[in-house]
C-alpha cells in the first residue's frame, strides 16, 4: 500500500502525479491531498489555487481582486461578459 505524502494515510488506491517541470512525483490518498500536494498559492491571501487564477509578472493570484491588492492594476474580472450559446 501506498503512503500519502501529505497526510500519512495508507491506501491501496493512491493517486500517483507527477507534475512538468517538477522532479518526481506525489502519492495521494484522495484528490484534497492532492491539491494540498501540487496546486499553486495565491501570492496575496494563500489560497490554494484549484481552477484557472490569473498570472501577472510571473506572480500566480487566485482571482483579480487578489491580483489588484498585489500592485497589478491592469488586470480586469471578466465575470459576466461571457456570453452563452
Amino acid at each position: 500500500m501506498a503512503v500519502c505524502d501529505i497526510c500519512g494515510n495508507e491506501y491501496k488506491h493512491a493517486l500517483l502525479i507527477s507534475v512538468e517541470g517538477r522532479e518526481g512525483r506525489g502519492v495521494y490518498d484522495s484528490f484534497e491531498c492532492a491539491i494540498a500536494g501540487h496546486a499553486p498559492r495565491c501570492t496575496v491571501c494563500d489560497t490554494p489555487i484549484i481552477g484557472h487564477g490569473v498570472q501577472s509578472d510571473g506572480r500566480v493570484f487566485c482571482c483579480v481582486h487578489c491580483a489588484q491588492r498585489g500592485g497589478d492594476t491592469e488586470l480586469v474580472d471578466r465575470v459576466g461578459t461571457a456570453t452563452l450559446h
